[in-house]
């Protein structure tokens, strides 16, 4: 039967094995959400040091997204104001080839996302980071570019806002693309104070 309620959803979203066989430090599945929630942050998929505290976010990644909203560790862990679900809620392994984090399991978008969307009816600003988060929100009107959707983002309202990952791994493009830091992080924080004001 399926849950009737966020908390229902939760719990079977925290308890899913659907793609163990996949995951090379097996499931722990790693998202948040409350009725409440403003703001849903929708990113890849946890590391290793997520996966290993649980706490999403808890990384360089995290200390560099907090950046760009001008929130402190507090306000951002409040549940009531940021959900955090991401495409893939279990740390996916690596790339073969030592690139870094392998894409997210395809898997838990369709089964969870929308299910939990619906329970959060407050939700008025969704943070879409990076390409798979994008991919799978903006349906087809992503650019040719990240960087295209990310300077984009006006076309998709005022409810959707895309961004490249804060990773450290990210660090050079960030340094050559310094109209992010200069237009769209100001314009983020606005949206985001904006919303934190009510």
């Amino acid at each position: 039967m399926a849950a009737r309620s966020l908390n229902g959803v939760l719990k079977e979203a925290r308890a899913c094995t659907v793609c163990a066989e996949h995951l090379p430090l097996g499931p722990r599945p790693i998202v948040r959400a409350h009725k409440e929630s403003r703001v849903l942050i929708v990113g890849q998929a946890p590391g290793t040091r997520v996966h290993e505290t649980g706490i999403p976010w808890n990384d360089p990644s995290g200390k560099r997204l907090r950046e760009w909203l001008n929130v402190d560790r507090e306000l951002f862990y409040n549940e009531s104001v940021f959900a955090i679900v991401p495409m893939g809620f279990c740390y996916p392994g690596r790339m073969p080839n030592g690139g870094g984090d392998a894409p997210p399991r395809p898997e838990c978008a369709p089964l969870y996302h929308e299910r939990l969307r619906k329970y959060m009816p407050r939700i008025e600003l969704t943070l879409l980071i990076g390409k798979y988060a994008q991919d799978h929100y903006l349906d087809g009107q992503v650019k040719k570019t990240l960087g295209a959707t990310v300077q984009a983002y006006r076309e998709y309202g005022d409810g959707v806002f895309p961004l490249p990952h804060p990773s450290p791994r990210n660090t050079l493009w960030l340094k050559k693309n310094a109209w992010f830091d200069a237009e769209i992080v100001p314009e983020l924080r606005k949206r985001v104070g904006r919303l934190l004001q009510r």
